[in-house]
């Protein structure tokens, strides 16, 4: 017998689905489908395509979309704007892991380079 909470998810609870289209995360976004199209060249968003071949966006490729857009707006060149949020997302994602090790009662090791 399964568990109680196995429900299935509703796609558009899913922060991952592709939900949206081109046109439609510009217009949400305020912004041009060549600007999405600029995130997608700068590898910082990669939607995934219908079965048409259409580009489809998630909500958190849409907030990925915003932060850059939010940049851009302030006047960092895109390719700036879009190594940015990469390098925004690696320190999270690392001051994450540091703090699962802390509260295992083990210190990150600094790496070292040859």
């Amino acid at each position: 017998m399964p568990p109680a909470d196995s429900r299935p998810v509703d796609p558009l609870d899913d922060d991952d689905y592709p939900a949206y289209t081109m046109g439609r995360a510009a217009e949400m976004l305020g912004t041009t489908p060549a600007f999405l199209r600029a995130l997608g060249e700068h590898r910082l968003i990669t939607p995934l395509r219908s079965e048409g071949g259409h580009r489809r966006y998630s909500r958190y490729q849409l907030r990925i979309a915003a932060r850059a857009r939010e940049l851009v707006d302030q006047g960092t060149p895109i390719e700036a704007a879009c190594r940015i949020i990469i390098l925004e997302d690696q320190l999270e994602e690392a001051q994450r892991i540091n703090e699962e090790l802390r509260a295992q009662g083990r210190e990150p090791q600094p790496k070292t380079t040859a």
